[in-house]
């Protein structure tokens, strides 16, 4: 039977530090961005956050759906949440963060799926990609929401 990590754990095997201590966040930002490639940012991103959505959106999906639908879901999901909690404090619905993320998912399961990697280049180069995978599909689903305003 598969055991569940608890959220201490799950962060410390992310962080390679245990929740709360003072360089927590430092290794997040670190493995991270320097990640040898997209998916595997995302392994290292926001761990917390990461915990709940394996939790009960990720893991519960594959169990019936291919992990890229799962994958791809999750991240809707994630996005879903973000725009719920921008929407209350601006007292306003707001629909942006769920398909930025969407877009980010797909990147995800392309980028896994073509086998990109760049693991052989150095830490700043690695994080120059993972950021522009970010910015990049930022300006598109800006440019984009922008069109339909």
């Amino acid at each position: 039977m598969h055991k569940s990590l608890s959220l201490s754990q799950y962060v410390e095997k992310r962080n390679g530090v245990p929740l709360g201590a003072s360089h927590s966040m430092r290794n997040m930002l670190s493995r991270s961005l320097g990640a040898k490639s997209f998916p595997v940012f995302w392994h290292y991103w926001n761990p917390i956050w990461s915990y709940y959505l394996s939790r009960n959106v990720m893991r519960p999906l594959a169990n019936f759906l291919p992990i890229s639908i799962a994958t791809l879901i999750t991240f809707l999901a994630s996005g879903a949440l973000h725009d719920m909690a921008v929407s209350i404090v601006k007292w306003k619905a707001i629909i942006f963060f769920t398909p930025w993320f969407g877009l980010m998912g797909l990147m995800v399961i392309a980028s896994k799926r073509a086998g990109i990697s760049y693991k052989h280049v150095a830490w700043p180069v690695r994080a120059l990609i993972n950021a522009s995978f970010i910015f990049v599909s930022l300006g598109v689903t800006y440019f984009v929401e922008s069109m339909y305003a």
